[in-house]
């Protein structure tokens, strides 16, 4: 592995974009904090959240959730076929969180700010606190579940053997945690009926947002898992290969189920709120497409992939349910959201708010093969192969 390593050019074309991303990212960044937020952003009354809650919070956070959706699969159901699958998850998500973190200091604009709400003045009857307090307490606990990875590659054996004792009571509360932020961070939208399209608005937005983010995470862990196979291959060793094939077909499989009962209680909800005649509007062939086009179809094509066996079938859908899965927030938060203004009020994000998001992805993602350089994250240590 370390003639591998060796071998391994930094000078690659991937590398130099992001050094590119990640200068403009942090002229972007002194221009927002020395600017303020109206030099970069198109936001205002009407459209007090953007593309930084919208992207950046609302997709990051159910992109996350491949973290409890594996570690739950492993940890408390028992399908320990899934366990090489679990620290990539448990990283992705951590990173994701943090990344949503990091997102919402360029919104709030004051970063010595942001523990206030949890430390300083509780609004314990706003849902904004809960989601707040849920994102807090449930990041610590996906910093808390990474930690073995980095005690094991500083040595520290005693601390990682503390922390791994804690794995299923670590595993529940993250399980909790995440149902109530999942769930709640729809419900925020409930308060907003004439704003949001009556397509996307209703009184089950907090089932919604909480059905759909298990299979985003199922997606996004076979999503994740593929691209490590193609760009970070020289990582893995023979277990997390031989697994590979296993954890894909498994989850494409279980979210094909649960894509179907999400389909299922979204039409449920529009016989419940009777709003069959907006199908026949533009938004309702928008509405169809989103539904149709990147829930159900990729839906079918799980299955079809679990039946034959076939990775290709599963990696598309993956991909194909995150771009939906991204829709699906965008069209809530931005797309649909004050449907009613005239379209010269409408939000439209501005490049340097695009350009700040994308400095984030990128950030994530180097902080992702910097960790899975250094640390056990895609292969198993030596020192703790029996205890696996």
């Amino acid at each position: 592995m370390a003639q591998e390593d060796a071998k391994y050019q930094w000078v690659t074309p991937f590398n130099i974009i992001t050094g590119i991303v990640l200068l403009v990212g942090l002229i972007l960044t002194v221009m927002r904090f020395t600017q303020g937020i109206g030099a970069v952003t198109n936001l205002d009354n009407n459209n007090p959240w953007g593309m930084w809650i919208g992207f950046d919070l609302l997709c990051g956070v159910a992109l996350a959730a491949g973290g409890y959706v594996t570690s739950s699969a492993c940890y408390v159901f028992g399908l320990k076929r899934f366990h090489s699958a679990v620290r990539p998850a448990i990283l992705t998500a951590f990173l994701g969180y943090a990344m949503v973190v990091f997102a919402l200091h360029y919104d709030v604009g004051r970063p010595w700010k942001l523990p206030y709400p949890i430390f300083v003045s509780q609004g314990t009857s706003s849902l904004l606190f809960e989601v707040g307090l849920c994102v807090f307490l449930y990041l610590t606990v996906l910093f808390v579940e990474t930690t073995p990875a980095a005690f094991e590659w500083l040595g520290y054996k005693k601390l990682r053997t503390w922390v791994v004792r804690l794995t299923l009571v670590l595993t529940i509360f993250g399980v909790v945690l995440s149902t109530l932020h999942q769930s709640s961070l729809g419900a925020l939208f409930m308060i907003a009926p004439s704003k949001l399209h009556p397509l996307w608005y209703s009184g089950y937005l907090h089932v919604y947002f909480f059905i759909s983010s298990m299979f985003a995470g199922m997606s996004m862990v076979i999503f994740e898992g593929s691209m490590a196979h193609r760009w970070l291959h020289h990582k893995m060793d023979a277990t997390h290969l031989a697994e590979s094939r296993g954890v894909a077909l498994g989850f494409g499989k279980a979210a094909s189920f649960v894509m179907m009962g999400y389909v299922g209680i979204k039409v449920i909800g529009l016989a419940v709120d009777n709003n069959w005649h907006y199908l026949t509007t533009g938004w309702g062939a928008w509405y169809l497409l989103e539904l149709v086009g990147f829930v159900l179809f990729p839906a079918i094509l799980y299955s079809m992939g679990a039946r034959e066996k076939n990775l290709t079938f599963i990696r598309i859908a993956s991909l194909w349910t995150v771009l939906g899965i991204v829709l699906n927030r965008l069209n809530i938060s931005l797309i649909a959201f004050n449907w009613q203004l005239p379209s010269a009020e409408r939000y439209v994000p501005s490049f340097m708010e695009v350009g700040t998001t994308i400095f984030i992805v990128f950030v994530g993602i180097t902080a992702y093969r910097v960790i899975t350089a250094k640390m056990p994250i895609l292969y198993e240590h030596p020192d703790y192969k029996e205890e696996h």
